[in-house]
């Protein structure tokens, strides 16, 4: 198994509530969610982790990042969750929602949260929108994908992720400075394969989207949220990379109330 950078923030006084494990997207690290959300769930009373899925962050498993599966994913979130005392909330973005779907198909956890997530049925829906909508930033992924990441910039990151242009240079310089290939064989999965789970999950489970989203329409994470029985929420004003927008805590709030209603 690969060493897997793991970051934490826990409460600063014991918690019965359960663990936060946070997923993250393609082209990213846990880094993204030590920005804002893992010190702001802590200080809730909930001990927030994120992992660096392999190849990613800090994680071993670079040189075989090409040939990493969907699979190779959930292995490493279940490799993380083991050391829990009791099955975890998962919060998955993007790629890491897809992750999330595979894992809760066939191990415990107490509830499950899609931000932005690949929907079930993959990625053509997204391809297609976006051809029809930002057809130049479907190029650019291409290239960073199958020929260089020198290919990012920090405006197509802007384009990319965020709903205005009041992002920090901080932000976007970790974003390039992290940004790499993503897992072709994953990749290839999300694009051509259906998730047809052997059992409907029966867990509690919360969908966000953002109204801004290239990637994903609100017609995309509604259909998730049907096929779950998901409760769902948009974010009018937010984009893709949602837990590093400028109103970040709009987001995080809301999954609060939400775990509250929960009775997590």
């Amino acid at each position: 198994m690969p060493k897997l950078e793991i970051l934490s923030h826990l409460p600063s006084q014991s918690s019965q509530k359960p663990p936060l494990l946070f997923v993250h997207g393609a082209f990213s690290g846990a880094w993204c969610w030590d920005e804002y959300f893992l010190p702001y769930f802590a200080k809730q009373g909930y001990p927030a982790y994120a992992v660096s899925l392999r190849g990613h962050g800090e994680s071993e498993g670079k040189a075989q990042l090409s040939l990493t599966t969907l699979a190779d994913f959930v292995s490493d979130v279940e490799q993380v969750t083991k050391e829990f005392d009791q099955p975890p909330i998962l919060i998955g973005h993007s790629m890491g929602g897809m992750v999330v779907q595979k894992y809760i198909e066939a191990h415990p956890s107490t509830a499950a949260i899609l931000m932005n997530t690949v929907p079930p049925s993959g990625l053509s829906m997204s391809m297609f929108y976006m051809a029809m909508s930002s057809p130049f930033l479907l190029i650019q992924l291409g290239l960073i994908q199958g020929a260089s990441p020198a290919f990012a910039s920090p405006e197509m990151i802007k384009q990319a992720l965020f709903s205005n242009d009041d992002v920090s240079d901080d932000i976007l310089q970790k974003f390039l400075s992290h940004w790499h290939g993503e897992a072709q064989l994953a990749v290839a999965e999300m694009l051509h394969w259906k998730l047809t789970p052997s059992k409907t999950p029966t867990v509690p489970m919360l969908v966000l989207g953002a109204g801004k989203d290239v990637f994903f329409p609100q017609s995309n994470t509604c259909l998730t949220a049907h096929h779950y029985h998901a409760d769902w929420h948009t974010f009018q004003n937010l984009a893709h990379a949602m837990m590093l927008e400028k109103d970040w805590q709009s987001v995080a709030d809301y999954i609060l109330d939400w775990l509250k209603t929960k009775q997590f």
